[in-house]
């Protein structure tokens, strides 16, 4: 029964390193990016929104635990983190097996989803990078 266990979590942890491309923008300290104001984790529910530099909502607040997205920010396929110093780790569910999971995005990254994961919290933390 752990062995089962283990290799859900495996393939759920390599479905998620497969579908969550992690893109860095281009340096530029204590800056915006994409209509994203920095010191700001921006969320971008669709490819046009992103291709528009028009987020729907944005966090800000470091945070000891993860809080729930909104109505616009559940679900996004894009989030930008334009902090420079600080991680973010974004909670999901895989869809097709409900399991969550979560995504670290380092200083200055932009995480992209496809249709199999739905974002439903995040957490903003002072380390300056993933483990």
């Amino acid at each position: 029964m752990h062995t089962s266990r283990r290799v859900a979590a495996l393939g759920m942890a390599s479905a998620a390193l497969a579908a969550a491309a992690i893109a860095t923008a281009p340096g530029a300290a204590a800056d915006s990016y994409n209509g994203c104001g920095y010191p700001r984790v921006c969320f971008y529910p669709t490819v046009t929104q992103w291709n528009n530099g028009a987020p729907t909502a944005a966090y800000q607040d470091v945070t000891s635990s993860y809080q729930n997205l909104g109505p616009n920010s559940r679900g996004a396929d894009y989030v930008h983190n334009t902090r420079n110093d600080d991680r973010v780790y974004l909670r999901y569910t895989y869809n097709p097996t409900g399991q969550t999971g979560a995504l670290c995005v380092n200083p200055n990254t932009t995480a992209i989803f496809n249709s199999n994961f739905t974002v439903t919290g995040i957490m903003i933390q002072t380390a300056s990078s993933c483990p």
